[in-house]
């Protein structure tokens, strides 16, 4: 395992973590953690870039989950050094950018804590050398870059363009994963050098067109290709250093770079030239047209990236090895010019209060310096010369008058490539003259000035980049673009020249067409239209929300006829299905199962049945008395847990007892919403059938337990007891599959009771209780119990610790000492009320959950760099002076993880529960909430 690739993942992750924990008033602190990532890794990076320049592809490998395929690879070759480098560093001059952008009522601890999750997320991605890791960090930028889309959560536009981009790259992930999956199975691994090494194998296989399919559906919907290219105007409400970020240098280059990753094993047909360089063409195209006619800054910059991230697939599409050269050379170029003309926009933004440049003009005189920055980088956009762009189109046109196929297709990339050019020079012509130039600003709402000395020196320096690469591109930009191309093209590297001067020649002429003809075409719309009355319609914004109406009227028709707040007809359809579900395999089985006889039962076994057969029936008969039938339910549970010790289980026991209390008081506290009684039920043949659907459930749940534990199963025990001890260092067997066998079962469990915690917390945090409502103390005093419960705390405290330490070798575990821990807690909360504990304690229950799942991932991850797979135990043998010998497992950290989520959970549901307001807003009949007692703005009960 090489260190440095894993520190190098790692950063960005680790310091979004301590970015989180800063507190809110140090948003100096949380800009300097934020840019220390970019900074750390660009300075690793640095010592890796002589072994990428000499061609070595360098490896970090570590088992994950070997059985399915996955192992956590990095792999560092050329391509991702590239990508590596733009990421990061355009990333730390994003952060730079944003420390003066955000306002003072801006969140900025939580604006960087997502900014760093994006950044690992792409580095991930980047680095990745197994295609379903590569999966796992492509779906996390689509949730990272969803919640800094989304980060102004207050405004509508943010959330419409954060659900967007979600929807359709989250669609296109999946379409992915079906073409990663189909990979696996044509060559028989995920691992990339294997993939990569099988191209042949791949384009000769029966699947290749459902691969090529899947695989570009991802790349489509990531790069915003035509037909999915609408999201990416509707994300530009986010704020500007995550459009210079994401729509730049990161997300919508993910795409791409998974194109230029695959190309080796997926071009090289009809099928692929066709499909790409088709929609290439087209996307950049649509893009180019429609950037002239928006009114918005950040809206013309979208649709100019949605028309270079065409033209960067169809030189792609190409599969010349001259093109790819063409199209890494354009990624590179694009990612400088394009962040920072976001950037300035964003300024011009900030120092002015519009982006709408029927408002704008004039600035040149206003913001000198802002200006001439912007200028430069609209003439690197357009393809300038002596600036970066012009040699990336210059090698446009070469590429796609040499296009291959018929001559028709050639034809048709020429005449793309030349009105591309014409349509770039246009609109980067109306965002220079519209904003610059023309008569002065009006109706603004500030005097427009230069921003702060640092908010501009992002933007300098990627425009010094932009003229340098421009004007001696072989000193410059040469061994970045050798290492990306050749990590794509190998012995196919084609022999170039980055001058500046090539003679003159079509391509040049081309050139020289396109600045004229996109010079004629915007002043000749200007005399010709009105630019500034045009009306911009986005037609697939419109269907996309026409289609998710349809979605949802068919939800709500169908939650309708399923869930239509009957809780019996719901019930009643789960219980159905059961029996359904568990009767066809006894009705399909040629015989029946061949019972043992069966074994005499002891006295207390009789005498245990008999109390929880007395008890579910009176259940059954004081239904009407909800408060009796809920304690009676819980004699149910009760002797349940009494049944695990009789069999002994003790493990199984005190966990079965305290989810018994634990769900006991969930009950009550629910009961305090409902009516004091049930409803009578009235029709007779309603009571027989129910009757007739629990007896028949009943039978078949007991048939089902009777025969688990009479038929000698094909079980695991025999060796999970034999492994136990040896292998996972500890004799509570129970304990070892839960936090080590079965660990990331455990895991996914884990995660799975939080996101249920903080789904309650969201329910029902509208109809929270102010704080100044919540009762300070109980309605009676009484200081009897309250005494004791203060008394019992710290006594439980130490047995919930004592049970969480002696879980790997006797009965206990971090579940159960979770759950003990919440239970005199919980005692508080009844006891002295809701301000009184928390005033007291103050637990925060949704960062105790994030820290415990953070604590299993890393104990997880831990192993990992020891070569073994995720979640994998060792052990160390401590000598403490006076204690002694203590062996210690390092499950002991995953048990951690799974105590605060335990507890962290079940006390972040109930003291919602308990704070929400009383029943006085229910109704006498049903106990539903009325919807005429709800506030209209914040949903809150009145």
């Amino acid at each position: 395992m090489i260190p440095s690739l894993i520190l190098l993942l790692a950063l960005p992750f680790l310091l979004a973590v301590a970015v989180a924990a800063l507190p809110r008033s140090s948003r100096s602190t949380a800009a300097w953690l934020a840019a220390a990532a970019p900074l750390a890794g660009l300075a690793l990076l640095a010592t890796l870039t002589p072994a990428v320049l000499d061609g070595e592809v360098l490896r970090s490998s570590g088992q994950w989950l070997p059985q399915i395929g996955l192992d956590f690879t990095l792999r560092l070759d050329g391509l991702a050094w590239m990508f590596a480098g733009m990421v990061l560093g355009i990333g730390a001059l994003v952060v730079l950018y944003a420390h003066y952008y955000l306002s003072p009522q801006d969140n900025a601890h939580r604006f960087f804590c997502y900014l760093l999750l994006f950044m690992g997320a792409m580095l991930g991605m980047v680095l990745s050398g197994n295609l379903l890791l590569l999966m796992i960090f492509w779906e996390l930028t689509s949730i990272s870059s969803f919640l800094l889309i989304g980060f102004w959560s207050h405004r509508q536009d943010a959330r419409e363009g954060a659900r967007m981009a979600l929807v359709i790259t989250g669609g296109g992930g999946l379409a992915l994963l079906g073409g990663v999956l189909l990979i696996g199975r044509i060559v028989g691994s995920f691992d990339l050098d294997v993939v990569l090494a099988a191209g042949q194998q791949i384009r000769d296989s029966a699947l290749y067109p459902y691969v090529l399919f899947l695989v570009l559906a991802g790349i489509f919907t990531k790069s915003a290709q035509f037909p999915f290219h609408f999201w990416l105007p509707q994300a530009m409400a986010a704020p500007t250093p995550v459009s210079a970020y994401l729509h730049s240098a990161t997300m919508v280059k993910a795409g791409v770079f998974l194109l230029a990753r695959l190309h080796p094993a997926l071009a090289g047909t009809d099928l692929f030239f066709y499909t790409v360089s088709g929609i290439g063409a087209l996307t950049l195209l649509i893009g180019a047209w429609n950037a002239i006619f928006q009114h918005d800054l950040k809206g013309l910059l979208a649709y100019s990236t949605i028309s270079h991230l065409g033209l960067i697939t169809m030189l792609f599409g190409l599969s010349t090895p001259m093109s790819v050269v063409a199209g890494v050379f354009h990624i590179l170029n694009h990612a400088t010019f394009k962040a920072s003309l976001f950037m300035a926009a964003g300024i011009i933004d900030h120092e002015t209060g519009t982006r709408d440049m029927r408002k704008l003009g004039g600035l040149r005189k206003l913001m000198p310096f802002t200006s001439a920055l912007a200028i430069i980088a609209s003439l690197a956009m357009a393809g300038i010369p002596l600036l970066n762009g012009f040699l990336s189109k210059e090698m446009l046109f070469a590429e796609a008058l040499d296009a291959g196929g018929p001559e028709p297709m050639r034809l048709a990339m020429s005449i793309a490539a030349l009105l591309a050019g014409v349509l770039g020079v246009a609109y980067s012509l109306r965002f220079v003259h519209d904003t610059f130039f023309g008569k002065g600003p009006h109706d603004l709402d500030r005097v427009p000035h230069e921003p702060p000395r640092w908010m501009k020196v992002p933007v300098e320096i990627l425009v010094v980049i932009c003229v340098a690469v421009g004007i001696a591109p072989a000193l410059t930009i040469a061994p970045v673009l050798h290492a990306g191309a050749a990590a794509i093209l190998g012995d196919r590297m084609p022999e170039y020249s980055l001058s500046i001067w090539h003679g003159f020649n079509l391509p040049l002429a081309m050139s020289a067409a396109g600045v004229l003809g996109g010079i004629a075409l915007y002043f000749g719309l200007r005399r010709l239209i009105n630019l500034y009355a045009v009306r911009n319609t986005t037609p697939g914004r419109d269907a996309f929300h026409h289609q998710l109406d349809l979605l949802s009227a068919l939800a709500q028709r169908l939650t309708g006829a399923i869930a239509n707040g009957s809780l019996q007809r719901m019930l009643l359809g789960l219980v159905v299905v059961a029996v359904i579900v568990g009767a066809a395999p006894w009705l399909a089985a040629p015989a029946w199962p061949n019972w043992p006889s069966p074994q005499p039962m002891p006295l207390l076994g009789w005498a245990l049945w008999a109390v929880m057969m007395a008890c579910a029936m009176a259940t059954l008969r004081m239904y009407k008395q909800r408060l009796l039938a809920v304690l009676l339910v819980g004699g149910v549970g009760l002797m349940v847990a009494m049944t695990f010790v009789f069999l002994s289980a003790p493990d199984l026991a005190l966990t079965q007892l305290l989810v018994e209390m634990v769900t006991l008081v969930l009950m009550l506290l629910g009961m305090n919403y409902l009516p004091a009684q049930s409803v009578t039920e009235r029709s007779k043949l309603r009571k027989y059938r129910d009757a007739g659907i629990a007896l028949v459930a009943g039978l078949g749940l007991a048939a089902l337990a009777y025969t688990a534990m009479t038929l000698p199963p094909n079980t695991m025990a025999g060796e999970m007891l034999a492994r136990a001890l040896p292998e996972a260092y500890g004799s509570n067997v129970v304990n070892v599959i839960l936090v080590d066998f079965r660990g990331f079962d455990t895991f996914g469990e884990i995660t799975v009771f939080g996101i249920a915690a903080l789904v309650v917390h969201a329910m029902l945090r509208r109809s929270r209780m102010a704080p100044e409502q919540i009762m300070p103390g109980p309605p009676i005093k009484l200081p009897v119990p309250a005494d004791l419960a203060q008394i019992m705390f710290p006594l439980t405290l130490t047995v919930s610790i004592f049970m969480f330490l002696r879980g790997h070798n006797s009965p206990g575990g971090g579940f159960i000492a979770g759950l003990i821990l919440a239970v005199p807690l919980l005692i508080q909360y009844v006891i002295q009320g809701t301000a009184s504990v928390e005033s007291r304690f103050g637990f925060d229950y949704i960062r105790c959950i994030g820290i415990g799942l953070l604590i299993a991932v890393v104990s997880g991850c831990a192993s990992m760099l020891f070569g073994v797979p995720f979640l994998t135990s060792g052990h160390l043998d401590l000598h403490l002076p006076i204690i002694g010998d203590v062996p210690l497992a390092s499950a002991i950290g995953f048990d951690t993880g799974v105590y605060l989520v335990v507890f962290g959970g079940a006390m972040l549901m109930l003291s919602m529960m308990g704070t929400i307001k009383p029943s006085r807003t229910r109704t006498a009949r049903r106990g539903e909430i009325d919807p005429q007692k709800r506030s209209a703005l914040t949903g809150e009960m009145r």
